[in-house]
C-alpha cells in the first residue's frame, strides 16, 4: 500500500563512503508486497555482515525487511570519478555487480563505473 511504498522510496538506493577502497553489500529491501535492491559500503566495516547488520536495525525502524544478496568491494577514486566493482563476500556470496553498477551509474551518471568478477 501507500505506507509500504512510501517506506520503500525513504530507502536510499545507494549510500557508500566518498572515497577510498572498501567492502560493500547489495541489499534486497521490501515492504508491502514491493521491494527494491539498495546498495551500501563503507570503509568502518571490518565485515559485510557489519553493514548488512546495521542496515536491517535502521530498515526495521521503517517496517521494512530485508535480505542479503551477496557483497564484494568497491574502489571509489572520487578525483578520478572512477569506481570499480569486485570481489565476493565470503559470508553472503558474490553480488552481482552488473545490479550494482547500475544502480552507482544512476547516483553517480559522470563517473567511469566498471566492475569485474574477479578478486577478493
Amino acid at each position: 500500500g501507500m505506507a509500504a511504498a512510501a517506506a520503500l522510496a525513504r530507502v536510499p538506493d545507494v549510500d557508500i563512503d566518498g572515497g577510498g577502497v572498501f567492502k560493500y553489500v547489495l541489499v534486497r529491501v521490501s515492504a508491502g508486497g514491493g521491494s527494491k535492491d539498495v546498495v551500501r559500503g563503507y570503509g568502518w566495516a571490518e565485515y559485510h555482515a557489519d553493514i548488512y547488520e546495521r542496515l536491517a536495525a535502521e530498515l526495521e525502524q521503517l517496517g521494512c525487511g530485508c535480505e542479503c544478496l551477496g557483497g564484494g568491494r568497491i574502489s571509489h577514486e572520487r578525483d578520478a570519478r572512477r569506481i570499480h566493482v569486485y570481489g565476493y563476500s565470503m559470508g553472503f556470496g558474490r553480488a552481482k555487480h552488473s545490479v550494482t553498477t547500475e544502480k552507482l551509474k544512476a547516483k553517480y551518471p559522470d563517473y567511469e563505473i566498471t566492475w569485474a568478477d574477479e578478486g577478493y
